[in-house]
């Protein structure tokens, strides 16, 4: 059976593609902070899933979570921070801010596959999950902004360093999450869409198999709702 692992699959866009992929007939390991949260999500997930409590900046974390994996399908690098809620313009973001960002947002992803790299069995693919932000210049965006630039070009660089390796940037849009919300204190974002919409673009993208590179989630959601209309 394929296997994927998925970092920050307790909740938001991880949970809802745990859920799909392990609806699918894949295995599924996650990765969270909160032991309540990870529990419940494994249940929610269903029977193919395992899971690890524990930080992706911790390196041993990061150790276990890869020795658990074993051999694997699919890495996807969800777990993200904001770094700071509400959020703050570039000179007011304090040094540990950017040190958390940093760490979360890229230092980790980039171990994690590193670690499970030799584990990636032919055909592997990682996924990272980016934003619109990383491509424009939005105030007080710039500390998570720039943390997820960083995450796309290093990607995509891989990309070209392990040609064997399926590697694509996902941009999956605003979404209704805990942590969309905390980018807007106080806001109702009740008219996002939630996450399990934007997931047929990510099983797209592993039923099709383009070429490395850079997505929105809206592009590849057109490209099955004209196909649809077409059949």
């Amino acid at each position: 059976m394929p296997r994927a692992l998925i970092t920050g699959g307790t909740a938001g866009l991880g949970l809802a593609l745990a859920k799909d992929l392990a609806g699918d007939g894949w295995d599924v390991v996650v990765d969270g902070r909160d032991a309540e949260r990870l529990a419940a999500a494994l249940i929610e997930i269903g029977p193919r899933a395992r899971g690890l409590r524990g930080d992706v900046t911790d390196a041993d974390h990061r150790a276990a979570l890869a020795a658990l994996a074993g051999e694997l399908d699919l890495v996807v690098n969800n777990a993200s921070t904001l770094g700071a809620s509400p959020l703050l313009p570039v000179l007011e973001l304090d040094p540990d801010v950017l040190h958390r960002l940093w760490e979360t947002n890229v230092v980790a992803a980039v171990d994690l596959v590193a670690l499970v790299r030799e584990r990636l069995r032919p055909g592997g693919a990682v996924i990272s999950i980016t934003s619109d932000a990383a491509a424009e210049h939005y105030p007080t965006w710039g500390g998570y902004a720039a943390t997820k630039a960083a995450l796309e070009h290093l990607t995509l660089t891989l990309a070209q360093e392990d040609p064997a390796l399926s590697c694509w940037v996902v941009d999956p849009g605003d979404l209704r999450t805990a942590m969309h919300q905390a980018a807007f204190p106080g806001d109702d974002i009740s008219d996002r869409p939630l996450p399990e919409t934007v997931v047929p673009a990510f099983r797209r993208l592993l039923e099709e198999r383009p070429p490395s590179g850079r997505h929105r989630a809206a592009d590849l959601l057109t490209g099955i709702a004209s196909e649809a209309v077409g059949a």
